[in-house]
């Protein structure tokens, strides 16, 4: 496998707060993706501070794979096309969907994410290869 891209992304959690603040759940709405929506509201139930992290999170990781990809947030890279998600062991996963498969599919791509958080920050690193055939 050879490295196709690598993307990095530091948000300040504080941002994506204000931005919540003022544009409402239609923020989230238009971040996150249909399964991301269903953690974000479950964890911003049990903390709101627990559902802010997350989307803050989501959110730097779509910023660091956009890059990975070199398009930036344009087609056919969507903020719902790409749902950072966790398997049942806690490690972050990549899924496309739509468009935004078919072309990553297209390429024979593969990508690695991690996020993090601390105190006012979110960061997150995706690195995508290219299979071998």
């Amino acid at each position: 496998m050879t490295v196709f891209g690598i993307g990095t992304d530091l948000c300040d959690v504080r941002r994506i707060e204000a931005t919540l603040a003022r544009r409402g759940d239609r923020f989230a709405e238009k971040v996150l993706g249909p399964a991301e929506l269903s953690v974000f509201h479950a964890r911003r139930a049990r903390a709101e501070a627990r559902g802010l992290r997350f989307l803050a999170t989501r959110f730097s990781a779509k910023e660091a794979f956009s890059k990975a990809i070199g398009l930036g947030i344009r087609m056919p890279m969507s903020w719902r096309r790409c749902e950072i998600l966790n398997h049942p062991s806690g490690q972050p996963y990549i899924r496309l969907h739509g468009e935004l498969a078919d072309w990553f599919q297209a390429r024979g791509l593969q990508a690695h994410v991690t996020v993090t958080d601390e105190s006012d920050y979110a960061a997150s690193f995706v690195v995508v290869e290219k299979i071998s055939p």
